[in-house]
């Protein structure tokens, strides 16, 4: 890795010089823009608008554009000139549980490496940080903008998390949160059992980029000349919930049976019931049976006999 910033963590009256690596990178499968039939990359030149002249790189500034239409030039020393105090610094200003920190405020990450002579003070506020099971709010100047940022600690190494300011956070305005919405006891316990039955230790290891692995395999094709195949896998369809408590239950039948992607089709209202009774239970098992016997049947009909004979209720009662 090639550190993209040299500065130091200002700790009260300690001063521990670090270098900054960016910890992440993106893979993502990058194309340029070209002629279609031939494959010539497709270029641009910077142009004024007025007159349409081109504009070296050296002659281009910054503007920013009043609400009248005009435009106000700022240069490079116009930039050099303002007030960055954290120009080379990572002021700590205090320490916070982690949890207090909502993580639609973080940006960036960072790894922090320090100098040969800022070791010593380095794993020592590592360690203190670890040991207190906080982290470090810092705020931080990075290309000519400052901004606020945590401090923990990951695999021995501090990970400077650049945040966004309080006010780049939206706020969300949803209809729907004005709206009275009634949730059943049953159909928040039959989610809870969802969740209880999908719950583990997260791994990142066993998650892949499928769309990017299938991209790159178009690619190669290509370039050996081979027939594109496409997948051939039936991709779950997306529909309408008509009975909620039905889906949820289907959901955690098909979780438990180790195959969270495929959800089976909600079965009808009749075998949907919600009553926990062994009978209720024993019901569920038998094929769902036409939605017209989900209604009351009358006093006579209650008492039709099966085809042995025996009473239709002792005989399901003897089937659970």
């Amino acid at each position: 890795m090639r550190s993209i910033w040299k500065g130091a963590i200002s700790f009260g009256l300690v001063t521990i010089p670090v270098k900054l690596y960016s910890a992440t990178e993106t893979k993502d499968v990058s194309f340029h823009q070209v002629r279609r039939s031939d494959g010539s990359r497709i270029k641009y030149k910077r142009v004024a608008a007025t007159d349409g002249e081109e504009v070296s790189y050296g002659d281009i500034a910054k503007g920013f554009e009043l609400s009248n239409g005009e435009t106000v030039v700022l240069t490079d020393a116009d930039f050099k000139d303002l007030p960055l105090t954290t120009s080379r610094a990572i002021d700590v200003l205090q320490f916070v549980p982690l949890e207090q920190l909502d993580p639609i405020f973080f940006e960036k990450s960072y790894y922090l490496e320090p100098d040969k002579a800022g070791v010593k003070p380095y794993v020592l506020l590592r360690d203190a940080l670890e040991q207190s099971g906080k982290v470090a709010v810092v705020k931080v100047a990075l290309r000519n903008r400052e901004s606020l940022a945590a401090l923990r600690v990951r695999d021995g190494v501090f990970v400077l998390e650049t945040m966004l300011w309080p006010d780049e956070v939206r706020t969300p305005d949803f209809g729907f949160l004005d709206e009275a919405v009634e949730v059943r006891s049953q159909e928040l316990a039959m989610a809870g059992s969802l969740i209880q039955t999908l719950s583990g230790d997260f791994d990142p290891s066993q998650y892949k980029d499928g769309y990017r692995e299938a991209l790159q395999a178009v690619i190669e094709a290509k370039v050996e000349g081979r027939e594109v195949v496409q997948p051939t896998d039936a991709q779950p369809t997306s529909g309408t919930v008509v009975d909620l408590m039905a889906a949820l239950r289907a959901s955690v039948e098909a979780a438990k049976s180790g195959r969270p992607g495929a959800v089976p089709e909600p079965a009808d209202d009749a075998a949907a019931g919600t009553d926990e009774s062994p009978r209720g239970k024993a019901g569920a098992k038998r094929a769902p049976t036409k939605k017209a016997a989900a209604k009351k049947a009358p006093a006579k009909r209650a008492a039709a006999k099966d085809a042995e004979g025996k009473p239709a209720k002792k005989a399901a009662r003897r089937s659970a």
